[in-house]
């Protein structure tokens, strides 16, 4: 099964819906429990997020390989500033992560040695 297939009938049934037939679940069906809707939630989320790597790794990034101008390398440097991790600037540049973090070491940002887990939010 693809994760196109298994995103529709993930959002229909966390919508409530029957995924092959459109109409509306009973009331008491268990697909209605909140918690069971919270998971469904949850796993149309962690799915996207699959999908979304995928697509990235299938397709270099817009500007990899691209000149940096100076607004870009001041943007990137507030981006960093501001505690936004790496993952989102290179999103917001379409550039890669690598791409990013080879950047802030040239403008002095960071160090060649910098643990990078130091700006992923989850550890903050």
């Amino acid at each position: 099964m693809e994760i196109q297939e298994a995103l529709r009938i993930m959002r229909a049934l966390a919508d409530g819906v029957n995924p092959d037939t459109g109409e509306v679940l009973a009331a008491d069906a268990v697909y209605q429990y909140p918690p069971v809707v919270r998971a469904f939630h949850r796993a149309v989320r962690a799915l996207e997020y699959v999908e979304e790597r995928e697509r990235s790794r299938k397709a270099p990034a817009a500007n990899a390989g691209k000149f940096w101008s100076r607004a870009e390398d001041e943007q990137v440097c507030e981006e960093l500033r501001r505690g936004i991790n790496f993952h989102q600037i290179a999103k917001t540049h379409n550039r890669t992560i690598g791409s990013i973090i080879a950047r802030l070491v040239k403008l002095g940002k960071i160090g060649p040695n910098t643990p990078l887990d130091m700006f992923d939010p989850k550890v903050a």
